[in-house]
C-alpha cells in the first residue's frame, strides 16, 4: 500500500528553491536538498523526479512568487514613479529571509549557455519583467510623467538590464546607498 505524504510540495519545493538560490546548482547536492528540504530522498525523486527537474520547478516557483509580489506592489501604486520605486527596491532589498540576489539572474549567468532548459526559463522570466516594466512606463507616459520621446519598450529592455546588474551587485559588498542612487538615476531618466 502506497503511503501518502507527510509534508507540503510547496513548502518543500521553496526550501530547495532557497537553496539553490543560494548556493547555485552545481554547488547543491542531493544530500544537501535532502537534509535542507526535510524529506527522504526516495520521496524527493518520486514527487520531484531528479535534481534538474526540481530545480527548474523551484525556478517555475521563484517566478511565480516574485511576478506575483511584484505584480501586487504595481497595482497598490499611486503612481508610476512610485511603482518604478518600489520594484527597484525590491530588487536592492530583497525579501526578508531571502538569499540575496535573484535565482534567475544566477541560474542564468551558472547555466543558461549550457543548458537549454535553464534558458528558456530565464528568458520567460525576463520577458515578463520587461513587460511589467513596459506597463509601468507607458501608464507613466499616459499620465506626463515619463518621457514620451522614446519607445516604452526600449525603455523597459533598458531599465530590465539595471534591475538584472542591481540583482548581480546585491551580492557583492557594494554598499546599498550606491544602488539605490543607480535606481534613483535610472528612474530620473524616464521624467518628462
Amino acid at each position: 500500500m502506497a503511503r501518502s505524504k507527510e509534508f507540503e510540495e510547496n513548502v518543500v519545493l521553496d526550501k530547495a528553491m532557497k537553496l539553490f538560490w543560494e548556493q547555485g546548482y552545481e554547488k547543491t547536492s542531493l544530500t544537501d536538498l535532502v537534509e535542507h528540504m526535510g524529506i527522504h530522498r526516495r520521496s524527493l525523486y518520486d514527487t520531484f523526479g531528479d535534481k534538474h527537474t526540481l530545480f527548474l520547478k523551484a525556478m517555475d516557483r521563484f517566478r511565480d512568487k516574485v511576478n506575483a509580489g511584484l505584480t501586487g506592489e504595481v497595482k497598490r501604486s499611486k503612481t508610476a514613479a512610485e511603482a518604478l520605486q518600489l520594484i527597484f527596491s525590491f530588487m536592492i532589498d530583497g525579501e526578508e529571509d531571502s538569499p540575496s540576489g535573484c535565482l534567475m539572474v544566477n541560474s542564468a549567468v551558472e547555466l543558461a549557455m549550457r543548458d537549454a532548459d535553464v534558458d528558456l526559463k530565464s528568458t520567460e522570466s525576463f520577458a515578463l519583467s520587461e513587460q511589467l516594466l513596459k506597463d509601468i512606463i507607458l501608464w507613466g507616459q499616459q499620465d506626463g510623467e515619463f518621457t514620451s520621446n522614446t519607445d516604452a519598450g526600449e525603455l523597459a529592455e533598458h531599465l530590465h538590464t539595471v534591475c538584472v546588474g542591481l540583482r548581480v551587485m546585491t551580492r557583492t559588498s557594494t554598499p546599498k546607498e550606491k544602488l539605490q542612487r543607480i535606481a534613483n538615476l535610472s528612474i530620473k531618466l524616464l521624467d518628462k
